[in-house]
C-alpha cells in the first residue's frame, strides 16, 4: 500500500466525522429538520398531486397598545392525508415603515424559537389540525404591520401574509421651538417623548377620511413628508385642489425639518382634570400630580382620553411637554370651534398659573 496513504488512515474517522457534519447541516435558525418518515404509509409521494395550502384572514386585525393579540393562520393539505405529515413552521414581520422583514418565530412540534424584540412575546396557538397562530403579548406600537406565516414541508414551502394594526388617534404635533423644528429622527423622538409613535401613512389616511384636517406638513413613519386638508384653500394647495392628503413625498431624513404627525393608540390608565384648591405653574403641576398617585399626563395620553373615554372638560390644563390643552368631545359656547378636538393654547410661560392634566395606572 502506497505510504502516502497508509500515513493518511489516522485521519480517516476525523474526516468521515466531518463529512457526516456537512451532510446533516441543520436549516437556519438552529433547528434541524428530516423528512425521512413524511407519508402516509400507503406508499403515498407527497409530490405526487399533493398540494399544501396555507390560509390567514383577507381582512386586518386590530388591537390596542399593551394587549394581547391572535394572529391566525391555518394550514392544511389538498387532498387531505391520512397521517400527520412533519412541518417546520415560521412567522415573520415586516414593519409598517417598510423597514426589513425579520424573523419572529420559528417551531418544529413543540419546539419554538423567537427572536428580537418578540423574543418571549410569542407562541403558537394550535387547538385544531393545522392551526399555527401567533400569539402576540404586550403589544407594541412597533408591533404593527405585515406578519408572514410560513409553512415548509420538505421542499415544499407555502405562507399566507396578516396585516396587524392598532386602534388609535392622529394629531398633530409642533415642539416648544415652533413650526417646522424636527429632521426626521426628531420627530421620532418627540412622538416617543408624548407616549406614541409616528403614524403611517394607513393611519393619517384614516383620520383624514374621519375628518382631521391640518395645513402644516409632518413627517409619518416611513420618512414621507404629508398633511391631510378637508376644507381646500388657498394656503394649503390652493382652492381649485380637491381634499386630501397632500404628499411632499420622501424627504432627507436629516436635513430637511417640518412637524410631525404621531400616533397614539388605546391608554390602560386614566386621564384627570386635577382638582386643585388653586392654580399651579409648571413645576408644581409636576408635584400635585405625583401628589395625587400619578404623573402629569402626555399629550399622546389626553389625546387617546378624548378619543376612547369620551374625556370632556373645558378647562386648560398643563401636560409634561410645558404645553396647556383641553378635550372637548361636546362643542360648547366659550369652549373653542365647533368641533370635537383637543384645543392647544400653545406653550404658555411656565411661571404662569393653570389646571393639570394627570394619568394614573390605578
Amino acid at each position: 500500500m502506497d505510504v502516502a496513504i497508509i500515513n493518511m488512515l489516522p485521519l480517516l474517522p476525523m474526516f468521515l466525522q466531518l463529512l457526516c457534519t456537512c451532510w446533516a447541516a441543520p436549516y437556519s435558525n438552529g433547528f434541524s429538520y428530516h423528512d425521512v418518515m413524511n407519508g402516509n404509509g400507503n406508499g403515498e409521494i407527497y409530490f405526487n398531486g399533493v398540494r399544501l395550502r396555507v390560509e390567514t384572514p383577507d381582512t386586518p386585525v386590530f388591537a390596542v397598545r399593551g394587549s394581547n393579540v391572535t394572529l391566525p393562520c391555518r394550514y392544511f393539505y389538498e387532498p387531505q392525508l391520512e397521517t400527520t405529515r412533519r412541518t417546520r413552521v415560521k412567522w415573520s414581520h415586516q414593519p409598517s415603515n417598510g423597514g426589513r422583514e425579520i424573523d419572529v418565530l420559528v417551531a418544529i412540534g413543540l419546539r419554538h424559537r423567537s427572536f428580537g424584540e418578540f423574543k418571549g412575546r410569542v407562541h403558537l396557538q394550535q387547538g385544531s389540525p393545522g392551526e399555527v397562530s401567533l400569539v402576540i403579548t404586550g403589544l407594541h406600537f412597533n408591533d404593527t404591520g405585515r406578519f408572514r406565516c410560513e409553512v415548509i414541508d420538505g421542499l415544499e414551502d407555502e405562507s399566507a401574509t396578516v396585516e396587524l394594526e392598532l386602534r388609535g388617534v392622529v394629531f398633530p404635533y409642533q415642539p416648544v421651538m415652533g413650526r417646522y423644528q424636527l429632521n426626521f429622527v426628531g420627530a421620532e423622538r418627540a412622538c416617543e417623548g408624548q407616549d406614541a409613535s409616528l403614524a403611517t401613512f394607513e393611519q393619517l389616511f384614516s383620520a383624514w377620511e374621519e375628518g382631521l384636517d391640518w395645513c402644516n406638513a409632518g413627517w409619518l413613519a416611513d420618512g414621507t413628508v404629508q398633511y391631510p386638508i378637508t376644507l381646500s384653500r388657498e394656503p394649503c394647495g390652493g382652492l381649485d385642489m380637491a381634499p386630501g392628503v397632500r404628499s411632499y413625498g420622501a424627504r432627507h431624513r436629516h436635513l430637511h425639518r417640518y412637524d410631525a404627525f404621531c400616533f397614539s393608540s388605546s391608554l390602560h390608565g386614566k386621564v384627570y382634570f386635577l382638582q386643585h384648591p388653586r392654580k399651579l405653574n409648571f413645576s408644581e403641576a409636576l408635584e400635585a400630580c405625583e401628589e395625587d398617585g400619578g404623573q402629569i399626563a402626555k399629550v399622546g395620553q389626553l389625546y387617546a382620553a378624548w378619543k376612547f373615554m369620551g374625556l370632556d372638560r373645558c378647562d386648560a390644563g398643563w401636560l409634561a411637554d410645558g404645553s396647556l390643552r383641553y378635550p372637548i368631545n361636546v362643542p360648547r359656547p366659550n369652549c373653542g370651534p365647533q368641533e370635537p378636538g383637543v384645543r392647544s393654547f400653545g406653550f404658555p410661560a411656565r411661571h404662569q398659573k393653570h389646571g393639570v392634566y394627570c394619568y394614573s395606572t390605578q
